[in-house]
């Protein structure tokens, strides 16, 4: 049974950087596809970055340039380097795998984000 695990989250203050981290049981990372999504309260869960098996990573538009995804291998983690964080960057953060031999997709419980001063 495939289980993912975020951490990394807390509270940041604007300008601030985290780097979220999700260890996946059940299933390698390197053979998935993996993203990092995030809902704010009242809002939809929407995309933040994803890699591919083969390493092509995306991003939403609000984070070019601010985040990169990662993996470790060895240690079957992904990571979101999330760096001068704003405000509207405060969200619980979630990691999600999709099975490259299902096409079932797999979500963390996630971890809380907040940018506030």
């Amino acid at each position: 049974q495939v289980q993912l695990v975020e951490s990394g989250g807390g509270l940041v203050q604007p300008g601030g950087s985290l780097r979220l981290s999700c260890v996946a049981s059940g299933s390698i990372v390197s053979s998935n596809a993996m993203g990092w999504y995030r809902q704010a309260p009242g809002k939809e869960r929407d995309l933040v970055a994803q890699i591919t098996s083969g390493g092509s990573t995306n991003y939403a538009d609000s984070v070019k340039g601010r985040c990169t995804i990662s993996r470790d291998n060895a240690k079957n983690t992904v990571y979101l380097q999330m760096n001068s964080l704003k405000p509207e960057d405060t969200a619980v953060y979630y990691c999600k795998l999709t099975s490259w031999f299902t096409g079932m997709d797999y979500w963390g419980k996630g971890t809380l984000v907040t940018v506030s001063s």
